[in-house]
């Protein structure tokens, strides 16, 4: 049914599970589905809070980093797992989060797009914003929003990494 998934991933345990449910997802497919992992990273907020900072090249450095490692780790995890997945990872400095998720879906061609949300209600989604909400008012096809239960759990990522690891270690390559 699905062929391509849109996987937003930020490494809070919301996201994680967001990647978990895309995998079992993908998995059940007919054919397996593709997964397109997605990680943005985005500096205005950081512009704003650093703007006086001299190393500020050195955090934008360190959070591109962090979103590479998090989409290989995503990547060699469904890999582990049998399926294919594409990593893409975009900068933003005046877009929301929603419209990069958004653009690329329809870049991809993505059928479904899969995410967590943190569930916020009243005036903390008031403050704070939802780019789950946005993107399901906008989305050109059908989203998953996952609701992570515990978001004091370990990371779902760290666990199922190490479990593809030892059962990549023992029948498949990793590469």
């Amino acid at each position: 049914m699905f062929q391509k998934i849109l996987v937003p991933l930020d490494g809070s345990p919301t996201s994680d599970h967001g990647l978990r449910v895309a995998l079992e997802l993908a998995n059940d497919q007919k054919e397996k589905a593709r997964l397109i992992l997605l990680h943005v990273v985005d500096d205005f907020s950081m512009l704003v809070e650093t703007s006086a900072v001299a190393n500020y090249h050195e955090m934008l450095e360190g959070l591109r980093r962090y979103g590479h490692e998090l989409l290989i780790q995503a990547k060699n995890t469904a890999q582990a797992l049998g399926m294919e997945a594409e990593v893409v990872s975009r900068e933003v400095t005046q877009q929301s989060i929603a419209d990069v998720i958004l653009e690329e879906a329809r870049s991809t061609a993505c059928d479904l797009i899969v995410m967590g949300t943190h569930g916020r209600r009243g005036v903390r989604r008031l403050t704070m914003g939802s780019d789950a909400e946005q993107v399901v008012r906008s989305s050109p096809v059908p989203v998953m929003l996952v609701r992570h239960e515990d978001a004091k759990s370990a990371s779902f990522l760290s666990k199922l990494q190490t479990e593809a690891g030892a059962y990549a270690k023992s029948s498949i390559p990793i590469q």
